[in-house]
């Protein structure tokens, strides 16, 4: 196992060495799981990384706040595809382009661009299922970086569809 040219002190010392670098190997890569662990539970927890979950506005909470009669009713802005919003929207909600998009971005900052950054907005896109939506963090970031602080996002899972059109809740077509 050991060179035998080493003396008895040389292989004890070399022995030891190995111990404390397989030692330390498995602390970092135990280190390595719990960060990991770490990471997806704050993913999994708050919807999204870069969206805090504070932010976050599930679909039920939205409904009851537009049938209030009380409050403030938000600005409510379609950042997905303009064939989805057509087929059906959440109604008063507006399009404002998919976030994805240069195009869409720029669509969405003319719109607000005016508004006080304290106004109450509600974004959403439901293109798709929620970790894999094109448009929902770049809209977040758009809007955050111009410094609205009375933003919420709409957690639609799967797809307006099935999260909020299947459940009965109100919905507009066309436009």
């Amino acid at each position: 196992m050991y060179n035998q040219s080493l003396g008895a002190d040389e292989a004890s010392a070399l022995g030891n060495f190995s111990v404390h670098l397989r030692s330390s190997l498995c602390v970092i890569a135990l280190l390595c799981l719990l960060s990991a662990s770490a990471l997806s539970q704050q993913t999994s927890s708050s919807g999204d990384a870069t969206i805090p979950a504070a932010r976050l506005l599930q679909p039920a909470d939205l409904v009851e706040m537009l049938r209030s009669s009380s409050g403030e009713k938000p600005l409510i802005l379609q950042v997905g595809s303009r064939v989805l919003y057509a087929e059906a929207h959440i109604p008063g909600s507006e399009y404002a382009g998919a976030a994805g998009e240069d195009s869409g971005l720029k669509g969405l900052e003319a719109r607000v661009e005016s508004l006080p950054r304290n106004r109450l907005l509600v974004i959403y896109c439901g293109c798709c299922p929620w970790i894999n939506c094109p448009n929902i963090r770049a809209a977040y970031r758009k809007l955050a970086s111009m410094g609205f602080t009375q933003m919420k996002v709409l957690y639609i899972e799967n797809n307006f569809g099935s999260d909020w059109v299947a459940k009965g809740y109100p919905v507009e077509k066309g436009r």
